[in-house]
């Protein structure tokens, strides 16, 4: 497949994505309590994916991932600009749930919808062979992309990085927890997350940025 095809098959599949309505017509349990709106920004040039959670109440808005407190902290924990993060040339942004799911009775995010990854994940990906290195951020992303080299919490998956950065073939993977401001206690129990992972993590996002750019 040459290059332009594959973009022009990603296009088509990322309109298809951006119009699915499978959780309100077809959906697993009780459908969707609002409209659908899918947010992802694919890309047939990055090599790095975001696998993230799900949009919040923010990015329902907006239709475009992360413009909220928590891409905030995950720019600065990339080492990235925005207009870097949101240029698909350097990230593709593929969350495991494409609609913001709802909130519970306390006012937190319900976890991604599971209509979404059973229907177009593996397509997505295949869609996007160039992807070398995959973010997975919290444990949904972690149970799809990771498999068995996920351990029992995410804070053993996290702290096991290193192992699962190098056993991982093609594309490789880093495991991150969600950026979420709720997560400031456990950044805060654990300091490893920031001197030793967030420097490599950086140091590997900078190199691909600067290869792509051909500097």
């Amino acid at each position: 497949m040459t290059s332009s095809e594959l973009d022009s098959g990603l296009a088509d599949l990322t309109q298809r994505v951006r119009a699915c309505r499978i959780c309100v017509e077809h959906p697993i349990g009780p459908p969707l309590a609002h409209e659908p709106r899918p947010v992802l920004r694919p890309s047939s040039v990055a090599r790095i994916l975001i696998a993230s959670q799900a949009p919040g109440t923010k990015v329902h808005l907006s239709g475009m991932p992360f413009t909220d407190a928590s891409g905030d902290r995950l720019r600065s924990w990339l080492g990235v600009r925005s207009d870097e993060f949101y240029d698909t040339d350097n990230f593709a942004i593929v969350p495991m749930g494409f609609c913001f799911p709802g909130q519970d009775a306390k006012g937190a995010d319900l976890p991604p919808r599971r209509e979404c990854a059973p229907a177009w994940r593996a397509q997505l990906m295949a869609a996007m062979p160039q992807i070398d290195l995959v973010l997975t951020i919290g444990l949904y992303a972690q149970a799809w992309h990771m498999g068995d080299a996920r351990r029992p919490s995410l804070t053993e998956t996290v702290m096991n990085w290193r192992e699962v950065f190098a056993a991982s073939s093609r594309p490789l993977v880093l495991p991150l927890p969600h950026p979420s401001w709720r997560n400031t206690g456990w950044l805060k129990k654990n300091l490893w997350f920031e001197m030793e992972l967030l420097p490599f993590l950086k140091s590997e996002i900078r190199r691909r940025i600067r290869q792509n750019r051909g500097t």
